[in-house]
């Protein structure tokens, strides 16, 4: 009777569990030299779901996989050159060409020769630890823990056992889930988490067309050697092969650009794991081909708390006190140009680091003065923002903690102006002393304008007829925080006024491969975006720019 249960048991628990109550050592599974697979990578802390599809011939040496839909498409092909070869087939747009499918190639070396990429992790040194339901579906877990110093990384694998098209009485293992979690015990928390979702798997042996590069195409070179392209060229590796040589360097890079000294050991450990899940973020933004690029720039170790407080924008609801908008629209718009940029006239100071201040306010308001002022006296003078900072909290204005524009406008009427950098003295970006009473008040203004209503047409004509105008934007998603180039266009950025939360100034508009956008000047220095400035879409009022926008009259 006990055999008998004994074997229904055994049934029913599967090879594994089994094994384990019976005390014997069992082999890790062995997965197919050839496999076809899709699913999804999830890294959560980098709020990422990328959908995969990979293909794998353990035999030929060749693998690929292709992310979002195979918008881009990567190859690691061993029959080709010496040490074999890394490929992806991306779309890239210039100023002539848009979304052009583009072959770029990275050759092995002797010292990294180009290995075919499995999808699936190599279970031989995991452990089975007993049965779970994943999906629906009654699995095998399996797992690794690794010990490295403060870190223990545990890796766990989800499988079940389909029988073998080519040998029926053989049950061949197929992934379902797999899982990374990391914890740091010097931090006390969680430094990493990413999973794999295998949707659907086939044994069937890739046919060898799929490995074919598109027809006619010529591949070209990519700067650099092929080790230091792993994010773009070979995504995969980092999760299935748990390699992070590229992190160290791409991170002690980060640190010697931006002069980053940290105070201690855990202060470091804890950027270079901000660190890892922002990069992240912003390669596989990269690869979903969304319009625009991210890219590292000095915030790329920051927290979501650290770069909200960057941001500093209030918002007050109602009638802000500024005057109607003195244009007819319909019979105004046919006047103005295609494209501005005031910048080329010389109606724009240089961009500058707000540092760890809230102070995004004051830039807009110096920035929409400063060419008031430029366009009524033609000369370029620096307004201080500092004095905004030190001086206006008795309009409701908050230092490094926030303010706004119209706040700044009503402090500067009743004290007769604004003191130019020069005379006041340098940016801090810290809260200071006020000392506006002893120095010369040189930009004078008689109000301040609402530009309505909240359209296209009328935000062009106010820039066109009235230089650089401050604007709100939604700016707490990650994508503004790392762009880099290109038009910027997020589905989910706000366009409501309880979602604006940073200042900035728009400087011009135009239009890039047919898309309407805002030039917008940022006051996060020059490492951000391109050269410190964003075209932002004028596509759905994207982030809000056109809520409340503002000048001055001189």
């Amino acid at each position: 009777m006990s055999n008998f249960r004994s074997s229904i048991f055994l049934i029913f628990c599967g090879i594994c569990y089994a094994a384990a109550i019976s005390e014997k050592i069992i082999t890790a599974p062995i997965f197919s030299r050839t496999y076809t697979t899709k699913g999804t990578l999830y890294i959560p802390y980098a709020e990422i779901q990328e959908p995969f599809y990979a293909w794998y011939d353990g035999n030929s040496g060749s693998s690929r996989i292709d992310y979002y839909g195979g918008m881009v498409k990567t190859f690691q092909l061993m029959n080709k050159g010496e040490y074999g070869t890394s490929i992806k087939v991306a779309p890239v747009t210039t100023e002539s060409v848009t979304n052009e499918e583009t072959c770029l190639q990275v050759n092995g070396t002797i010292d990294m020769k180009i290995q075919p990429q499995s999808i699936v992790p190599d279970p031989s040194e995991m452990e089975c630890i007993g049965e779970e339901m994943i999906n629906g579906l009654l699995c095998e877990k399996w797992r690794l823990v690794e010990q490295i110093e403060e870190k223990t990384n545990k890796y766990t694998l989800w499988i079940r056992y389909k029988k073998s098209p080519y040998l029926p009485e053989v049950k061949e293992p197929i992934p379902v889930r797999y899982e990374m979690r990391g914890f740091n015990s010097l931090l006390g928390s969680h430094y990493d988490h990413y999973y794999l979702e295998y949707d659907w798997y086939s044994f069937d042996k890739p046919s060898a067309d799929v490995f074919k590069i598109t027809e006619n195409a010529t591949c070209i070179g990519f700067p650099g050697p092929g080790d230091k392209h792993i994010y773009t060229f070979n995504p995969m590796r980092e999760f299935i092969h748990n390699y992070e040589d590229h992190l160290d360097e791409a991170f002690d890079t980060f640190k010697k650009t931006h002069e980053k000294n940290y105070k201690n050991d855990l202060d470091h450990t804890y950027r270079k794991d901000l660190f890892r899940q922002n990069i992240r973020y912003i390669h596989s933004i990269n690869r979903a081909n969304l319009g625009y690029q991210l890219k590292v720039n000095h915030l790329t170790d920051h927290s979501d708390l650290e770069l909200k407080a960057l941001r500093g924008k209030q918002y007050t609801p109602g009638y802000n006190g500024g005057a109607p908008f003195p244009h007819n629209i319909k019979e105004e718009i046919a006047d103005i140009p295609d494209s501005i940029d005031w910048r080329l006239y010389g109606a724009v100071t240089p961009v500058k680091d707000q540092s760890v201040c809230g102070s995004c306010w004051s830039f807009g308001t110096t920035g929409t003065i400063e060419g008031a002022y430029f366009l009524k006296h033609n000369e370029l003078v620096r307004l201080s923002q500092q004095a905004l900072i030190d001086c206006s909290w008795g309009f409701g204005n908050n230092g490094c903690d926030g303010g706004e524009d119209f706040r700044s406008y009503e402090w500067i009427m009743k004290h007769g102006g604004l003191p130019t950098e020069d005379d006041y003295g340098g940016y801090l970006g810290q809260d200071g002393y006020c000392h506006v009473n002893n120095v010369t008040l040189t930009a004078k203004i008689t109000g301040f304008v609402n530009v309505t209503p909240r359209s296209v047409d009328a935000l062009k004509i106010a820039i066109a007829k009235h230089g650089p105008i401050s604007v709100a934007i939604d700016a707490s998603l990650k994508t503004f925080s790392f762009y880099s180039h290109g038009v910027y266009y997020d589905p989910t950025c706000g366009n409501t006024e309880d979602r604006l939360d940073h200042a900035v100034l728009a400087v011009g508009y135009g239009t890039m491969n047919g898309k309407g956008y805002w030039l917008v000047k940022n006051s996060w220095s020059n490492y951000w975006g391109n050269d410190g400035y964003i075209l932002m879409a004028q596509q759905d009022d994207n982030c809000g720019i056109l809520l409340a926008p503002t000048y001055v009259t001189m």
